[in-house]
């Protein structure tokens, strides 16, 4: 039995063990990594800290309570003179304590602007969490079919080694019965070496994409699965609805429009600074103290308070508010450019990936019967071992193109749909 029908019959017997392997579908892929992926849990810790960001600046409208206490050791006592009299006015040493609550009535809108800002900033981090949820369903989308298409290029591989070991066998036969040159054998057991390479690199291929797959879903790294076909394909939209349905849905747009409100927020709450601030307060204040009638003393105050001079820092920061919501506004006005050419590029490669299927499709026949021809020559002698290599060259060339195509389609459909913030 030669070697190329015992690789066959190996490859055959290999089937109905992968057909036992453990499965799973795109869906589930997308499923896992919705609740496992690194890169979103990590994000979501934004979510989080918005929110805590949003009671933060909610607190301005909460009275403030401090309490202070402790006890003070004095070298000598404060006391008063009178002519030639001196009297202790209190103890040498001595314990305080002192209990506030201090309510602000009015700030301008300072504390107003700063929970807006706050409730803005908290649904952009959510807008930008569901942003980075599609960018990791397209990551598994492209991983998947990755897959898939590294799969249908290694058994493209592996079929070329079993056409060139056969070739070997026939260059063999036909160099020992002085038929052909010793040129012919060494050019087949130097493409066949080729071949084997190349198969080895696409099985690499296969085991590294996986490896992203993987970690993409939250999965063990050593994770195997038989992966189902399923499709993404559909009719494409016209570039005028796409857009106009990425505008409507893409969540970045979203978060940064929310962005550039925070930032108008931030503008208000700074020019707040340069305004006078009411509140009222009360306290308890007590100092031990054996010198006086009242140690306790109760009071109530209401009162305004300016800033007079900081340095410039509130000038400052008004500028600086002002600075950040024009850049934030340019970026909104970038990021609508960017989606419109990340559409149109997807919109333009789908077409491309659906005719490049079309046309190499039909040229897997032609390039089957073509290497048949000239495999059917060489045994007959009318032809050359290059013939053959050649055509076996060309027929693995074609099934390249043929599976990238399918696949690049997939792929290209899947970032139209997340381009449009569909996915």
């Amino acid at each position: 039995m030669n070697r190329s029908r015992r690789l066959i019959m190996l490859l055959a017997l290999l089937v109905p063990v992968s057909a036992k392997a453990e499965s799973t579908s795109l869906e589930e892929c997308l499923r896992l990594a919705l609740s496992a992926n690194y890169a979103l849990a990590v994000t979501g810790h934004d979510r989080q800290i918005a929110e805590e960001g949003v009671v933060r600046a909610k607190s301005g409208y909460l009275p403030r309570l401090d309490l202070q206490g402790g006890y003070t050791v004095q070298a000598k006592p404060q006391a008063v003179q009178i002519q030639n009299f001196s009297a202790e006015t209190q103890d040498a040493n001595f314990g305080f304590l002192s209990v506030s609550a201090t309510q602000t009535i009015y700030d301008f809108g300072r504390t107003a602007s700063r929970a807006r800002r706050a409730s803005l900033l908290q649904e952009a981090t959510s807008r930008d969490y569901e942003a980075r949820e599609k960018e990791v369903y397209l990551q598994v989308v492209e991983a998947y079919y990755g897959i898939l298409e590294a799969r249908k290029l290694l058994a493209a591989a592996e079929e070329e080694v079993v056409q060139r070991t056969d070739h070997l066998r026939i260059a063999k036969n036909l160099y020992e019965q002085g038929v052909v040159t010793r040129n012919d054998l060494l050019q087949a057991e130097v493409k066949l070496a080729d071949s084997r390479q190349q198969r080895l690199g696409a099985a690499n291929r296969v085991e590294n994409r996986w490896l992203t797959l993987d970690y993409l879903t939250g999965r063990p790294l050593s994770f195997r699965a038989d992966l189902s076909e399923a499709s993404t394909a559909a009719q494409l939209p016209a570039p005028e609805d796409a857009e106009r349905r990425a505008v409507a849905n893409r969540p970045e747009l979203a978060a940064l429009a929310r962005s550039v409100e925070a930032g108008e927020a931030e503008v208000v709450e700074a020019r707040s600074a340069f305004y006078p601030e009411l509140y009222v307060k009360a306290g308890i204040d007590y100092v031990e103290n054996s010198k006086v009638r009242e140690q306790t003393i109760y009071s109530a105050t209401a009162g305004v308070k300016i800033n007079l001079f900081d340095g410039f820092a509130s000038t400052a920061r008004r500028r600086e508010a002002v600075e950040s919501m024009m850049k934030q506004r340019d970026s909104l006005r970038q990021l609508r450019e960017q989606i419109r050419v990340e559409l149109r590029t997807a919109l333009n490669d789908a077409r491309v990936a659906a005719d490049r299927i079309a046309t190499v499709e039909q040229a897997i026949r032609q390039g089957e019967e073509n290497l048949r021809i000239n495999r059917d020559r060489y045994q007959e002698q009318v032809g050359t071992a290059t013939d053959v290599l050649d055509a076996q060259t060309l027929l693995t060339q074609i099934k390249t193109d043929f599976y990238r195509a399918i696949y690049d389609s997939q792929v290209a459909t899947a970032r139209v749909r997340k381009a449009m913030g569909e996915l």
